[in-house]
């Protein structure tokens, strides 16, 4: 029989892979149903405990992770914001500073 405690540990684990997942392939498109197969969840699961685990849902986590990101690019001297934005999922510079400007 799985105790409680255990469960838990194998969520934490899970979703240390997942987000190590994500970390390895920020540049890729990345959604839940994707997410969910890396985790061996039902989407609606794994969206549940995703966000139990890590306090936010999985597309803002990725979209935290892809802004983070952008931010070192910038400060590391990058000059096309533009280029930065699309990098980071953003179609356009507008777009891509009114995200940055709330995360930030």
């Amino acid at each position: 029989m799985v105790t409680d405690t255990q469960l838990v540990e194998e969520y934490v684990e899970t979703i240390e892979d997942v987000k190590s997942y994500i970390r390895t392939h920020i540049h890729e498109p990345l959604n839940r149903e994707v997410l969910a197969e890396v985790a061996g969840f039902s989407v609606p699961h794994f969206h549940r405990v995703f966000t139990a685990q890590t306090g936010e849902s999985a597309a803002s986590y990725i979209r935290r992770m892809r802004l983070e990101r952008a931010g070192r690019k910038l400060r590391m001297g990058a000059v096309d914001i533009t280029e930065v934005a699309r990098a980071a999922g953003y179609e356009s510079h507008a777009a891509f500073s009114k995200a940055f400007k709330q995360q930030f």
